[in-house]
C-alpha cells in the first residue's frame, strides 16, 4: 500500500475508534479486540518499508522502542476508561478527560519517534504508525476487557 493510503486508514481508525471511546456505550461482550488490530499488523508486516533496509540494525531498535513506548501507552489508555454496570447489569464504558489527554500522549510520542529516526538518518514509514495503532489497540482491548471482568453490579470502576 502507498504511504497515502496506509496514513488515511490509520486516521480512520483513530477518528472511530476515539469518537466511540468518548461517549458512554454498553461494552460488548462477545467482542473481539484482536480484529482491527490484526489487521492494521497484516497491512504493515507486508510493507517491505517497514525496516529501513540502509539502516536495518538501528531502523530496527528504533521499531522496537516504538512498539514497547506503544504497547505501554495502550495498557495507560485502557485504564483511564470508565467502566461501571447499570441496574439491569449491563456493563458500560466511557472514555474520560484522561482518555483525551492520553490520545494528545500517545501522538506526542509517536511523534517522538519519528523524530527520532529522522535526527538518526532512519526512514519510518506509515507502516510502523499502523503497526504501532495495531498493538496500542491490542493492548488497550486487553485491559478493558480485564478490567471489566471486576465490574460489580452496580458499581463504578473509575480511572
Amino acid at each position: 500500500m502507498t504511504t497515502l493510503a496506509n496514513v488515511l486508514i490509520a486516521l480512520v481508525v483513530v477518528v472511530l475508534v476515539v469518537g466511540r471511546q468518548l461517549k458512554a456505550r454498553p461494552l460488548e461482550t462477545g467482542r473481539r479486540p484482536w480484529l482491527v488490530p490484526a489487521v492494521l499488523a497484516v497491512i504493515a508486516l507486508r510493507d517491505p518499508a517497514l525496516i529501513d533496509h540502509d539502516h536495518r540494525a538501528t531502523a530496527g531498535l528504533l521499531l522496537a522502542g516504538s512498539l514497547l513506548t506503544t504497547l505501554a501507552m495502550g495498557c495507560v489508555w485502557g485504564w483511564t476508561v470508565r467502566l461501571w454496570r447499570d441496574d439491569s447489569g449491563t456493563l458500560w464504558t466511557r472514555g474520560t478527560r484522561a482518555t483525551a489527554y492520553a490520545w494528545l500522549g500517545m501522538i506526542a510520542v509517536r511523534i517522538g519517534w519519528y523524530g527520532a529516526a529522522a535526527a538518526l538518518h532512519v526512514r519510518q514509514g506509515s507502516a510502523v504508525l499502523l503497526l504501532s495503532l495495531g498493538g496500542m489497540l491490542l493492548v488497550r482491548g486487553l485491559v478493558v476487557d480485564w478490567r471489566a471482568r471486576g465490574v460489580e453490579h452496580g458499581h463504578t470502576l473509575a480511572a
